[in-house]
């Protein structure tokens, strides 16, 4: 991950370091495209923060596979306020029509905002989301959500039921990437994911330490991916909606 004097503070920060071998992996990573759809997390909204780059996590892990391939193309579809239903309608058909070959998925977070947070509903929504761009070939990863609801940027009565139908979305996420062969990077169990230092001023996205975080923890999932890709093929799902 390049640095320079600008960004000194991150690359001081422990916690914005890649894993072991991160450099490795990208050169050997065989996905050459790369597709994102979600909500505004997807679309890497942030704050800036002196001493740290200006990037979200994303574009972060795009870069370093773009600078190990050539050929290699990047497309983020996020949009910020989308809720999963709205994220299936206005991104999924544009995402299969880019033929990904690895896709990143955020979403749900502004359908658990709200107290009428349906899990059913929800879980539905996501696999329909990620099924038929598994069964067309794409290698799934999904991003979980840091830990706002605990962070105490959220008044009380408010953060203990919004962290609450938080928790119960980090599992529903990881339970959908897992059964479409795909990994769930782990943001909402992060050491750092209620500290209010890697959230915006907003108090709902985060600022640049955050993202940095975030792109160390998504390298990390995507190792997990590559030994998935190495050791076994992809779930064998019908494309029913194609």
């Amino acid at each position: 991950m390049e640095t320079d004097v600008g960004h000194l503070r991150e690359t001081a920060d422990p916690y914005c370091r890649w894993p072991a071998g991160s450099a490795t992996l990208m050169r050997s990573a065989p996905w050459r495209r790369l597709v994102v759809l979600g909500d505004s997390v997807a679309a890497g909204i942030r704050e800036s923060l002196d001493g740290y780059r200006d990037l979200d996590a994303a574009a972060r892990v795009a870069e370093a596979l773009a600078a190990a391939h050539p050929s290699f193309s990047y497309r983020n579809l996020g949009e910020r306020d989308l809720r999963a239903a709205e994220i299936r309608e206005r991104q999924l058909r544009p995402a299969l029509d880019l033929r990904p070959d690895l896709v990143i998925v955020a979403a749900g977070g502004n359908d658990a905002l709200r107290r009428s947070f349906d899990e059913e509903r929800f879980v539905d929504e996501l696999t329909s989301i990620v099924r038929p761009l598994v069964a067309q070939g794409a290698r799934l990863v999904t991003i979980g959500l840091f830990d706002l609801a605990r962070s105490g940027l959220v008044p009380e009565p408010y953060a203990d039921p919004m962290a609450e139908r938080f928790d119960r979305l980090d599992v529903l996420t990881g339970r959908i990437a897992a059964e479409h062969g795909g990994v769930h990077v782990d943001n909402h169990g992060h050491p750092l994911a209620a500290d209010p230092g890697i959230f915006a001023s907003d108090r709902i996205h985060c600022n640049a330490r955050g993202h940095a975080i975030a792109a160390a923890n998504l390298a990390g999932a995507l190792g997990s991916l590559l030994t998935k890709e190495v050791s076994e093929p992809p779930p064998n799902i019908a494309p029913d909606d194609l």
